[in-house]
């Protein structure tokens, strides 16, 4: 199978577990604390697997001016954009407490096209990070997945659960989610395609540039949601979502 075509399929099936937590966020009423605890954990998993790692094989391929330069580049771009779509009704879109979402609903009625395209802003740099690990060798970095998958639910959870406090229909939010798991896939073969035979320091430049984005994400979006649930608990649960990440980058 060709290998760009590998990308493709590995992007969504990381992403896959959009649509798991889009129904428990759904169909299953989850206490927000729980949902905090998930949170914090997913936030965990992406700070060891996906900024740490690819950072770390960024430095090894091009030094430390494209990394520290691509990483700063990604989270200004991603803070940037997250700003814009913020004013436009995507701000608490990871959130599942009742009275923000409402809030929200209220000041932005039809943001809906804000929502879709915060969710896109958040998934494309995973996507991205997986397909651009195909080219160290052929072989897709499973740990790297395998942390895609786990901080999606959570993710996704919370913000499926606030889309249904806001009466969104059900029919709308479950397409959305797969349009982004579709788009994912997209974006996890042009990893692959867009950079293969580039130059080192320029594929250690988007690598870099993806984790600031993956990082900036998870501060901005991830950890605010975990720690009103989960308070002084977010911390540590935190932390056990990263040893987990580091435990099967190890055992990989």
């Amino acid at each position: 199978m060709p290998i760009a075509l590998q990308a493709g399929l590995w992007g969504p099936l990381s992403v896959s577990a959009l649509l798991l937590g889009a129904l428990i966020g759904w169909f299953v009423p989850l206490k927000q604390r729980i949902v905090a605890a998930l949170m914090a954990f997913g936030a965990g998993v992406l700070i060891s697997a996906l900024s740490f790692e690819p950072v770390d094989e960024a430095w090894k391929e091009g030094g430390l001016p494209p990394v520290a330069g691509g990483f700063l580049a990604g989270a200004l771009l991603y803070t940037l954009a997250n700003d814009w779509l913020s004013r436009r009704g995507a701000r608490h879109r990871k959130r599942s407490h009742e009275q923000k979402r409402t809030a929200q609903a209220e000041k932005h009625p039809d943001n809906s096209s804000a929502l879709a395209l915060g969710a896109l802003l958040d998934g494309i740099p995973e996507s991205i990070v997986i397909g651009v690990s195909l080219l160290e060798g052929g072989a897709v970095g499973l740990v790297a997945v395998i942390a895609v998958f786990l901080s999606n639910i959570p993710e996704v959870l919370s913000s499926a659960a606030g889309m249904k406090a806001e009466g969104k229909r059900a029919a709308g939010v479950f397409a959305l989610w797969g349009a982004i798991a579709l788009v994912s896939g997209i974006s996890a073969a042009l990893g692959y395609i867009l950079f293969a035979g580039v130059q080192p320091e320029l594929l250690a430049f988007v690598q870099a540039i993806a984790a600031g984005a993956i990082l900036a994400m998870i501060v901005d979006t991830m950890v605010p949601e975990a720690f009103e649930g989960a308070h002084d608990f977010a911390g540590l649960i935190s932390v056990a979502g990263f040893l987990a990440a580091f435990g099967l980058s190890r055992m990989a």
